[in-house]
């Protein structure tokens, strides 16, 4: 199992979890034969439930952190906007030591990797937006499934998760038990600002300026975030493409992770494949 490396790194003010696995052809510092990903996790989410990705993407490194008040990062002091965590995303890939990346996001996070590629698009190689939307102007998902969102005992009682899987997130409920042991409760105060950080976001006037190549994964079976919102980025990113998990609920990365990874192990290599040609 390739396991990351953990370290506390205060950036901006702000103390974070950090994990970075260390790929088998990135040589550690993104300047081997494939460029690192900046990942960006989903609401209330911890860095350890991307272990499956990392393991089915052991060629690239990748860097990813808890948000504050989410799995081992502490509390936030005062509130934070989308902007103050792309630039502390900026400032750790330069203390890792990597000048460019492919970045991806999951749902939340998604809306931070759009935010992170519009702020410091010359960093950023290719984008990948995973079960995701352009913020307040999303179609929202279904009423039973974002009630159970809100419950808190999504997060502490392994049992309600395992019989609300499916009803939560939509599609099959495959990996669920191993997801739901990997996660850690975010605290009142890290889940409440990370909410708050998106109030009034959209992402929608700056992505006809997102000039790189850009793949949006969604699933056709989404309860949380329906398949049209992925439908509108598309429309708005000139250089996307995108690709429909058939059956894939909210958590396809989980439930479908070795269909998911060759999409988006292909649709990376394409950038090194052509950058070696030219070469």
């Amino acid at each position: 199992m390739n396991k990351p490396k953990i370290s506390m790194e205060t950036v901006d003010g702000r103390s974070l979890r950090v994990a970075h696995w260390q790929g088998t052809a990135g040589k550690g510092k993104g300047r081997g034969d494939n460029l690192p990903i900046l990942f960006f996790n989903g609401i209330g989410a911890n860095l350890e439930l991307i272990q499956p990705l990392a393991e089915l993407l052991p060629d690239r490194d990748i860097l990813t952190f808890d948000m504050p008040g989410i799995g081992g990062s502490p509390d936030p002091v005062v509130p934070y906007r989308p902007w103050m965590i792309a630039r502390i995303a900026d400032l750790l890939l330069d203390r890792f030591g990597y000048d460019r990346c492919d970045v991806m996001g999951i749902s939340w996070g998604g809306a931070m990797a759009q935010q992170f590629a519009i702020q410091f698009g010359p960093r950023v190689n290719r984008l990948v937006l995973v079960a995701t939307s352009a913020g307040m102007l999303m179609v929202p998902g279904k009423i039973s499934s974002l009630s159970k969102m809100a419950d808190p005992r999504r997060y502490i009682d392994p049992d309600f998760m395992r019989a609300n899987f499916k009803v939560l997130y939509g599609g099959v409920d495959e990996g669920a038990s191993g997801h739901i042991e990997r996660m850690s409760p975010p605290s009142t105060r890290g889940y409440t600002y990370q909410l708050m950080a998106m109030m009034g976001w959209t992402s929608a006037p700056f992505l006809p300026f997102v000039k790189v190549p850009t793949l949006i994964m969604m699933g056709d079976k989404d309860n949380i975030v329906p398949l049209v919102n992925g439908r509108f980025l598309a429309s708005l990113i000139p250089n996307a493409r995108m690709e429909v998990i058939k059956g894939g609920g909210h958590l396809f990365l989980v439930a479908h992770a070795a269909e998911s990874a060759k999409i988006i192990q292909d649709f990376l290599d394409q950038a090194e494949d052509m950058a070696r040609k030219a070469a």
